[in-house]
């Protein structure tokens, strides 16, 4: 008892010892060994039985057959006394209307009929099976029964035929089969074992080879078998997973890389600028320090801001924490006008669409992708840069009632022109990986990190479209370099106003 007169409760434990499993080979000769003996199992209880009735058929037929040939002797009225049999087993008796046995073979009774009169059904063909001491036999008897006589003195024909035979093959059959399966059982389990086990030695070879694979440099690589099945397609698969994972792995330290170099270069400058202006002291400049400042750090912002975007653009679209996505229907034509009216000063020349120009998608991105095309072209041209539009391109008709279908796609061009240096041909693929900038030399201040081309691709990819960079035509612009003219294809839609007016 407790202080308070109450008992103490106590709980049992019990801890559960460790669960017994199958290793991969254990369990498929399992399956394998109880799949064979169920299939032994039913096949040996078909065969007995088909084994059973074949000879169960055979005895009727001996059975019947002298029958019929005493039911002739009987229409003959040519009986003999006692009636000839062959054979041992067998017992014949002659039974007439009254049931009163009128002949019989030598070693059948001639007072008690092999059947009793409930059981007979004279003008019938019946089997049946008896006792046999009821015949003076052993065991079960099969007795068959033929109409013979004539109509004014019908007879009845009754052969006994003894059945042990059958029994003794049966059982002969039953003791080879219960004595042969379990050793064929056996020794097919045997060589399951060791088939299986050489089938899951290249798998064992896989495994070793995954467990020996560490992050050292290098892509790490699985054996591969040289049999061509199943085991050898998916070592190859794995190898080229595990060569994609490296490949990321190496993007991955590539661009925390870029991104920390990034990073450190404008917070090194405003490390410097403050360390020389606290050195300075009163000599200091601190309106130009402040701008210095501020120009490092709305760089760094940008850069950061960047870095977060193509993060988000890194997550799998459905990939739960995704970000949401306002997609609807954006008019090109108004979208451009915004983005010009960004660039007031400097030069740059839109061409206004005829009409109203519709594709679908995420607003916010697809000016970010206008706004990044034009300050690279404005920081490159060498005169102006060119901001136009058009309509559906030849790829295919105008889509109704929204977007095309299979075999129908059509796209707006939205083309950004240059007169600047251009890009050589050889680059024009590599501009758009991530840090990638052609011209080294170049100051950091006046230029970017690298990731305007690649967010652009990015998001023209969300969007549904493409973008390529291609020479400008001559007298494409103003200016008199080569130029470089980027394409941003986008899907097509009609009017949804004009769509709407018309329902």
């Amino acid at each position: 008892m407790t202080g308070k007169g109450r008992a103490p409760s106590y709980r049992l434990r019990y801890r559960r010892g460790p669960r017994l499993t199958l290793g991969l080979r254990a369990r498929l000769l399992l399956i394998g060994v109880a799949g064979l003996s169920a299939g032994l199992a039913l096949g040996g209880l078909l065969l007995l039985g088909a084994l059973g009735w074949t000879l169960q058929r055979t005895v009727d037929a001996e059975a019947f057959q002298t029958a019929d040939a005493v039911a002739r002797l009987a229409a003959e009225d040519a009986l003999p006394d006692p009636l000839p049999v062959a054979g041992g087993q067998l017992r014949v008796q002659v039974l007439d209307g009254q049931g009163r046995i009128r002949a019989a073979s030598i070693d059948a009774d001639r007072l008690v009929p092999m059947l009793r009169t409930d059981q007979l059904h004279a003008g019938q063909r019946q089997r049946l099976v008896v006792d046999g001491r009821r015949v003076g036999l052993t065991g079960p008897v099969r007795v068959v029964t033929v109409p013979a006589g004539s109509p004014t003195d019908p007879l009845t024909v009754l052969v006994a035929k003894s059945m042990t035979d059958v029994r003794h093959s049966l059982h002969v059959v039953r003791t080879l089969l219960l004595v042969g399966f379990p050793l064929l059982v056996a020794g097919l389990a045997v060589v399951a074992w060791r088939v299986v086990g050489a089938t899951l030695r290249p798998v064992e070879a896989l495994r070793r080879g995954a467990a020996e694979i560490t992050d050292r440099a290098g892509p790490g690589r699985l054996p591969v078998p040289a049999a061509r099945d199943e085991i050898q397609r998916l070592a190859v698969t794995l190898n080229d997973m595990l060569d994609r994972l490296s490949a990321a792995r190496a993007r991955q330290r590539a661009f925390v890389a870029d991104a920390a170099h990034e990073l450190r270069s404008p917070l090194t400058n405003m490390r410097t600028e403050l360390e020389v202006a606290r050195r300075l002291g009163d000599a200091t400049d601190w309106p130009t320090v402040a701008d210095d400042l501020l120009a490092d750090t709305e760089r760094l912002g940008r850069l950061v801001d960047d870095l977060l975007l193509l993060a988000r653009l890194d997550e799998e679209p459905g990939r739960p924490g995704a970000p949401l996505r306002t997609v609807g229907p954006v008019e090109l034509g108004e979208l451009l006008r915004g983005v010009a009216d960004r660039y007031p000063s400097r030069p740059l020349r839109l061409v206004p669409p005829s009409g109203p120009v519709w594709t679908e998608g995420d607003p916010a991105e697809l000016r970010r992708v206008l706004v990044n095309l034009v300050e690279n072209a404005l920081r490159h041209a060498r005169g102006e840069v060119l901001l136009a539009v058009t309509g559906p391109d030849p790829d295919g008709p105008v889509p109704g009632p929204r977007r095309a279908g299979p075999g129908e796609r059509a796209y707006h061009v939205v083309t950004v022109t240059d007169d600047g240096p251009g890009i050589p041909a050889a680059d024009r693929e590599r501009v758009f990986e991530r840090f990638t900038r052609l011209d080294d030399a170049r100051a950091r201040d006046d230029g970017g990190a690298g990731l305007g081309l690649a967010i652009v691709r990015e998001l023209v990819r969300r969007a549904g479209g493409t973008v390529d960079l291609v020479d400008a035509a001559p007298g494409a612009t103003a200016g008199a370099g080569p130029g470089l003219r980027v394409s941003v294809r986008l899907p097509a839609l009609v009017d949804p106003e004009a769509d709407d007016a018309s329902a």
